[in-house]
């Protein structure tokens, strides 16, 4: 049986309070340690719902020891929690079974409890999770070669206990962007807009109704990934990516324009995608990142296509990058603006090797 369904971050903190840290207390009282629900995960972002339950979603949580403690408790702390633990927590079976794939459910059980709790110290955790440790530096090459998605799952979820107190500190630290490392992304996302901006209109010119409707949504995710960057969020993958935008405050005039540059005939796609990139011009105006641009469509040079002129914006945020190494790298941005491979973008180590050969390019 399983209770009704609750938000998993809700459903991780009475995990953690109802039952892991009371037998943690028992067992081994004065243990300094952390505990969170980060990483992978619907609920981490808030975005879960009853479908998600179907797939590694329940009560679960990491622990995250000091390195000698990992050493002393590392394989003791689980045996505990697998012997002692409640079978439920909040109606919800703390027992873990296979699924399809390499998923998880929770289950019934009998026996000892197969749980998802996972003992780790922090170093080893930002190594699998990041490809790197921020406690010992975050330079421009780590903003740019982490994924959003992979900060987002750093920095959102929930922290129910942190008497170590590094967690707290590595996520503020990586709660957002140094300001050059933001106006490199905000140029590099205006700049994506900028190459292809005319390309909606001229494909329904010659005739490619598809070939427009596909450039016009290519151009609203270009869109919804650049707010979600003005509005200081992680832009999360594709599957979260319209959650994350819907879910932003001050959005509903480019959201509509959005819906009609997706449903409108070739004449309203063009001019609805400019009304969104006015919106968002205007934002960036607001923000003082940069000198202000007139946020006004124009005419494709000679042609018959109402353009923003993308290439404007991101020329006035690259003009107020004080960094050389920032100011001295192409309009490519980071990582997840030039590769859209999710299973690529999942592994730090491969986003990181990427972005180490694209520099190196850039140096030829």
């Amino acid at each position: 049986m399983r209770g009704p369904f609750v938000p998993g971050l809700r459903l991780c903190r009475l995990f953690y309070t109802e039952a892991v840290r009371p037998l943690l207390a028992e067992a081994y009282p004065g243990l300094r340690h952390a505990a969170a629900r980060l990483g992978p995960g619907s609920e981490v972002l808030g975005f879960d719902t009853e479908r998600s339950v179907d797939h590694d979603w329940g009560p679960r949580l990491t622990l995250f020891l000091s390195p000698d403690d990992l050493a002393r408790y590392g394989e003791r702390i689980p045996t505990l929690l697998s012997e002692r633990l409640p079978k439920q927590v909040g109606g919800w079976p703390t027992h873990f079974v296979p699924a399809a794939g390499r998923a998880q459910v929770p289950a019934a059980t009998d026996g000892p409890v197969a749980h998802l709790v996972q003992v780790t110290e922090l170093g080893a955790w930002c190594d699998a999770q990041l490809g790197f440790d921020p406690r010992l530096g975050v330079r421009a090459f780590d903003w740019l070669a982490t994924p959003a998605q992979l900060l987002a799952e750093v920095t959102g979820g929930a922290v129910f206990h942190d008497d170590l107190g590094e967690l707290t500190a590595l996520r503020e630290r990586l709660r957002w962007y140094p300001e050059d490392v933001w106006r490199y992304l905000l140029a590099c996302q205006w700049a994506r807009i900028g190459q292809e901006e005319p390309f909606v209109g001229r494909a329904a010119e010659a005739g490619s109704e598809a070939g427009s409707r596909v450039l016009a949504a290519r151009l609203a995710r270009d869109v919804m990934r650049l707010c979600l960057l003005l509005a200081r969020r992680y832009p999360p993958y594709g599957k979260w990516l319209g959650s994350a935008f819907a879910a932003l405050p001050e959005t509903s005039a480019v959201a509509a324009a959005l819906d009609e540059a997706l449903t409108g005939d070739a004449v309203a796609r063009q001019a609805a995608l400019c009304t969104a990139y006015e919106a968002a011009g205007a934002w960036q105006n607001r923000l003082g990142l940069a000198e202000p641009v007139d946020p006004t469509r124009r005419r494709f040079h000679d042609r018959p296509y109402p353009v923003i002129g993308a290439d404007r914006f991101a020329a006035a945020l690259l003009a107020r990058i004080t960094d050389p190494e920032i100011a001295g790298l192409p309009p490519i941005g980071g990582i997840d603006q030039y590769v859209d491979s999710t299973p690529v973008l999942c592994q730090p180590k491969l986003t990181r090797a990427l972005t180490a050969a694209a520099w190196r390019h850039r140096q030829r």
